[in-house]
């Protein structure tokens, strides 16, 4: 079990016999009375995300939640296909199961598939992806340093927001948590 003194972000948890994530907490010591713990969690089978609020030195039980690293292979009439790297065992999930984070999957990327009790029920991508640029405006000369961006389009389909001198064909690092750009890969 967990205390609410031991919470943090990305910490999984179980409520009512459901999976959750802690996306974002607080601790909140009122002048009166005692204090809370404010937090955001995220289902892990349906992407929901609640608010619940705990008094200060509540437990909450541990999920039975493991974590297989598993490749992308290929899309397929919605479905997408992941193989278990030890065993080559394939697994299958919907583009619901997957959630935004579709649009970063590309071939033979590696990702941490989510089994509770034994049934796998979600997707974790990798924190940064590297992907190519297969559509945006044409950068320009001279502006490396900018406040503004522009949209570009990835080869896998995500639009996130670059600086105007990144051009098509370049590879880019992605935070996949935040559809932000990083840096330009060399």
């Amino acid at each position: 079990m967990y205390s609410t003194a031991e919470f943090k972000n990305g910490l999984k948890v179980e409520l009512d016999g459901e999976p959750y994530t802690i996306v974002e907490f607080q601790h909140v010591k009122p002048g009166k009375g005692g204090a809370f713990v404010r937090t955001k969690l995220k289902a892990l089978k349906t992407g929901k995300v609640i608010e619940r609020t705990f008094r200060s030195g509540e437990k909450v039980d541990k999920p039975d939640v493991e974590a297989k690293k598993m490749q992308f292979l290929y899309e397929a009439d919605d479905s997408y296909h992941f193989m278990d790297v030890e065993s080559y065992e394939q697994f299958q999930f919907s583009r619901d199961q997957i959630g935004d984070g579709v649009g970063f999957l590309k071939e033979e990327t590696v990702v941490a598939v989510l089994f509770h009790n034994q049934k796998a029920i979600g997707v974790e991508l990798p924190n940064f992806v590297e992907i190519e640029i297969a559509e945006t405006d044409p950068g320009l000369r001279g502006d490396t340093v900018s406040s503004s961006g522009k949209p570009a389009k990835l080869k896998t389909g995500a639009v996130v927001q670059v600086p105007l001198f990144v051009n098509i064909g370049d590879v880019i690092k992605v935070d996949t948590r935040t559809w932000e750009y990083i840096e330009r890969v060399k």
